[in-house]
């Protein structure tokens, strides 16, 4: 939960709603729902926060009918989502699909392999000397 809610907590849905489209930056998002912050965190983070507050509302089956039931549901999950990069960073927490993929194979090719992958049907071209 936010360290304190704002008492600017709309009054209906369709403030909330003209409220976020309002926000710009991660800093107006943590402003807006209260969460406090330290800028250095959210400088190096904050499209990995905003990601992640968007993964977790994207998990929400049915947020709540109130404009203050949902203030309070997203500001908790905003400040779960700063809180993940509080001790951990973007490599670690792998919000995007960049930090997903599976690290690089080394492969081995021996000598013989390469040179059996020439073929035999056309000759190598004789170097002059």
């Amino acid at each position: 939960m936010p360290d304190a809610l704002p008492a600017h907590i709309p009054d209906s849905l369709d403030r909330f709603e003209c409220d976020l489209d309002e926000l710009e930056t991660a800093e107006d998002f943590l402003d807006y729902f209260g969460v406090a912050f330290a800028p250095a965190i959210v400088h190096v983070n904050r499209l990995h926060i905003l990601q992640r507050f968007h993964d977790y509302l994207a998990e929400i089956d049915e947020p709540p009918d109130s404009a203050a039931g949902r203030y309070r549901l997203y500001a908790d999950l905003l400040q779960g989502a700063y809180q993940d990069f509080v001790g951990s960073d973007a490599r670690t927490e792998k919000v995007f699909r960049v930090f997903k993929m599976r690290e690089p194979r080394q492969v081995n090719v021996g000598l013989d392999q390469l040179l059996a992958s020439r073929g035999t049907g056309s000759p190598r071209p004789e170097h002059p000397r």
